[in-house]
């Protein structure tokens, strides 16, 4: 789906409902080959325009099928997530009344390709890991180690720094010593 910047704008105060459900398999699979397959994208939202621009909200849900990036199984990843971005014309090049955590999307020949706005955000929810259920389960216990080194979760790194602040109560005295004998 494509809408020009002017039919978006031209709906007035009214928002403009949307209530999809797309196919975006072979989009995805060209832009992430390591994507097995996904499962149509449920998206719902709405446009509005504002003295901005035009806002996009959506809710977005879907499940890709990704291999494990610790075994190569296939691994069905569940993605729900929503979405809030502005839609300005390349022509506007004052961006100055959006705040810093806005995402602003600047319309190349004011098109707003929809199909790619939703692909877009769903490439950017995959994360750097993508294990399955008998990995996450087994990552929680115990990782591989070798001799003088061995693999943490960052639950554990996190203990692990706690640990070391702790000082040892038998070096406890010699901690203070190094203050009390400085003489400038």
């Amino acid at each position: 789906m494509k809408w020009s910047l002017n039919e978006l704008r031209q709906a007035g105060s009214e928002p403009i409902m949307v209530n999809e459900e797309l196919d975006l398999t072979s989009a995805l699979k060209k832009r992430r080959p390591e994507i097995i397959s996904a499962s149509k994208v449920a998206v719902q939202g709405l446009f509005s325009v504002d003295k901005l621009g035009v806002l996009g909200y959506f809710k977005v849900q879907v499940e890709l099928t990704l291999p494990s990036t610790r075994s190569l199984e296939p691994t069905v990843l569940p993605l729900s997530f929503e979405v809030t971005e502005h839609y300005v014309s390349y022509h506007e090049h004052d961006l100055s009344g959006f705040e810093d955590t806005d995402v602003v999307i600047v319309l190349d020949k004011d098109i707003l390709d929809f199909d790619r706005v939703i692909e877009d955000n769903i490439l950017l929810q995959i994360p750097m890991q993508v294990l399955t259920k008998a990995e996450q389960q087994a990552q929680s216990k115990q990782m591989l180690s070798g001799q003088d080194w061995r693999v943490v979760s960052e639950s554990q790194l996190e203990q692990l720094r706690k640990d070391e602040k702790t000082l040892d109560p038998r070096l406890a005295k010699l901690a203070d010593f190094f203050g009390e004998n400085q003489e400038d």
